[in-house]
Formats: structure tokens, sequence, C-alpha cells
């Protein structure tokens, strides 16, 4: 998937938090399209090994990727989480987000 440009991912930032007041309210508008849109489970590599992502979570101050790999979980910043060739269906949400804060 083709990364998508600057004035398509600020219209999607400005789509998910219309109604959102400070950085909170942002992060939650973000995470709530995240969540309805990108499908999961997907597969990516982290450092090397492939992982299952099985979900995305909001935390108190980012968002993150729900990582399994056998009986092993690990929580990853979505910031931080590389997306695999090709990426999954909603992915560009992931894009706003990361354009969002500046990544």
């Amino acid at each position: 998937m083709a990364s998508k440009g600057a004035a398509a991912l600020e219209a999607m930032i400005e789509e998910a938090t219309v109604d959102a007041y400070g950085d909170d309210e942002q992060l939650a508008g973000l995470f709530t399209m995240i969540e309805e849109h990108l499908a999961v489970p997907f597969t990516t590599t982290v450092l090397g090994v492939e992982v299952t992502v099985g979900k995305i979570d909001l935390t108190a101050d980012t968002i993150v990727a729900l990582c399994a790999r056998g009986r092993y979980r690990q929580r990853i910043d979505l910031l931080d989480l590389p997306l695999p060739t090709p990426a999954p269906d909603g992915a560009g949400w992931i894009d706003a987000y990361r354009h969002w804060a500046g990544r």
C-alpha cells in the first residue's frame, strides 16, 4: 500500500478528531478509527521474529499493538510497529496516527 499524501492524512485526522478537545480526546478519536478499520489479525516481523497482531489497545498516552508469538505476548507502540507488505486493510489509519504524532 502506498503511503497517503499529507493532505489525505490531514483529512483523516480531521475526521477522527472533529469533536475532540485536547490531545487525549484526539488520541481516543484516532484509536477508534484504527480499531474500527484495521483488519486484525495480521502478521508482521518485529526484530526478525514473526508475530501476530491480534488487537489494538489504547493506553494512557499511546496506542499499542498486542502482539503474540506462541505463548509469548508483547505490547508494541503502534508508532514503532513495522507494517508488513502488503499492509493490512485499514493501515492508512496507522499512517494518519503517525502523521498526527509527528512521525
